[in-house]
């Protein structure tokens, strides 16, 4: 195992820095794998349970839910008790919840090891980012990012495919079972190679209050916003929301009155990594509405099988395993500003002209005129797009803190999957038995489309008005200092205050 001084100055062209990549890319690749992977399994799932909307919406928002609400916390236990030994409990948990998801007998036991697999996700997912963050050179982190964006995209890219494959052959089981071998591939590799990382200034007691407030909350707005199309404004309805919107207001005043929040408000004194979160929210909530409704699109509205729909979005893949490490490298040279406007503009139109696709897209020649163009353009749009706002969330902030700060972005992105596809059957008006009728769902998503397009315009917005390109030199030293100090074996004062959240030079 390499030494742990090495911590905080591997290159990605060593042989350890090569090893830190493949782990992480492996341990976040089941979590994206399977955030995409099901969405083509949706409509079989839904056929061999018989389950209505609502319950393919639990399917997909019970994983999202559980990982949203606890990712804090699990970004927290990596930075005090070790990143690596935090990330494989999660990957084993993972595991382990996936086989319950592929032996489920009916939709509750389904749904409810969903919500079990999003535990594990928010142990593994901030663990890898944050183990990059920590480990590489400063001069080799936007490199790694880009690696780690494009390789763990591709795992959710691919997703669609493999799911796809999985579903018109051996079964929609297995494609929870999938998860399996991956983790035992990445549970040995990550002990042997990955070197351990923490933060030396984690202490105090869990906010497992603030944790707790978070997750009820996030579950009662999604509850409301589900059950709302089939029993209209109930008391169990209203309830749920009002109840949902007060928890959400206890929570926020938890965490700022609490000594150790889970949530500390001063990581948000950086205007920079405010915006880029909101920008995130945007984002994955648009994502988050189109994939969930493009695969049933594609199966319900214009006839392909779950194969051909998942072979049908491969473009995307291909796009980012090809360009997304030379995009985080152009972010850093360029400046986030650029990429972040761009991307979502780009990603928005390629959402738009998924308007085309319908009855006769599942041709070889409606292929190429109604479908390849918009998962095309979507993909160019998420490659400009993604490894810059990862390395942008993570600059904005003190390295030391990597684990907080990856763990606030995946919350955002998974929190606005999570509302997303709550809030867009009911905001455009998809009964509970809308997948079943082609006719009635390709109503529905041609006015879900262009919300989700919308967003990405608005967060396109947000981006060119607040984003400014930050000057990583001048506080290089400042950011590397807790983490080369503890890793070197010396000690090293607390930092003073002010210092803890380092001021943003491109802010202001």
């Amino acid at each position: 195992m390499p030494d742990a001084a090495e911590t905080g100055a591997l290159r990605v062209a060593s042989a350890t820095g090569r090893w830190v990549v493949l782990t992480t890319v492996l341990g976040s690749s089941m979590a994206m794998l399977d955030s995409t992977v099901i969405n083509v399994a949706l409509p079989r799932i839904g056929k061999d349970l018989g389950t209505d909307l609502a319950a393919l919406q639990w399917t997909v928002n019970a994983y999202m839910l559980t990982l949203a609400g606890l990712i804090l916390l699990g970004g927290s236990l990596g930075d005090r008790y070790g990143r690596r030994r935090v990330f494989v409990v999660g990957v084993v948990w993972f595991a382990t919840a996936s086989v319950l998801c592929g032996v489920a007998p009916n939709a509750t036991v389904l749904i409810a090891a969903r919500a079990l697999q999003g535990i594990g996700g928010a142990l593994l997912t901030p663990g890898s980012l944050a183990l990059i963050q920590a480990s590489f050179h400063p001069d080799d982190r936007a490199r790694a990012v880009g690696l780690w964006s494009g390789f763990g995209g591709v795992g959710a890219a691919v997703g669609p495919f493999v799911g796809g494959w999985l579903v018109d052959g051996p079964g929609w089981r297995w494609v929870f079972l999938l998860n399996v071998p991956l983790a035992a591939v990445c549970v040995p590799v990550a002990l042997r190679h990955v070197p351990e990382s923490r933060d030396p200034r984690a202490h105090g007691r869990f906010d497992v209050l603030g944790a707790v407030l978070g997750a009820f909350a996030l579950a009662l707005v999604t509850y409301a916003l589900i059950e709302a199309p089939g029993q209209g404004a109930s008391a169990a309805v209203i309830g749920a929301a009002v109840a949902g919107v007060l928890l959400g207001a206890a929570f926020v005043r938890v965490e700022r009155t609490r000594k150790d929040p889970m949530l500390p408000p001063s990581i948000f004194a950086s205007r920079q990594f405010t915006v880029v979160n909101v920008i995130t929210l945007c984002v994955y909530a648009a994502l988050g509405g189109y994939f969930f409704l493009a695969a049933i699109q594609l199966q319900v509205v214009a006839g392909f099988s779950a194969l051909g729909a998942g072979t049908a979005l491969l473009p995307t893949t291909v796009l980012m395993l090809l360009f997304s490490a030379a995009s985080g490298e152009l972010g850093q040279r360029i400046g986030p500003r650029i990429p972040l406007t761009a991307g979502p503009l780009v990603a928005a139109a390629g959402m738009l002209l998924m308007l085309r696709v319908g009855p006769g897209s599942n041709t070889v020649s409606g292929y190429f005129t109604d479908v390849l163009p918009a998962v095309a353009v979507l993909g160019v749009g998420l490659v400009t797009l993604v490894a810059p706002l990862t390395a942008t969330v993570l600059a904005s902030v003190d390295t030391a803190r990597a684990g907080l700060a990856s763990g606030i972005n995946n919350a955002a992105a998974r929190a606005g999957g999570l509302i997303a596809v709550a809030a867009l059957p009911l905001l455009a008006g998809m009964g509970p038995e809308a997948y079943r009728n082609a006719d009635e769902f390709a109503s529905t998503f041609r006015r879900a489309m262009p919300m989700c397009a919308g967003l990405l315009v608005l967060g396109a917005a947000i981006a060119w008005a607040t984003v400014r390109t930050p000057l990583p030199a001048a506080d290089e030293e400042e950011q590397t200092r807790p983490e080369c100090t503890v890793h070197c074996g010396i000690a090293a004062p607390p930092l003073e205050p002010s210092h803890e959240e380092p001021e943003n030079p491109g802010t202001g």
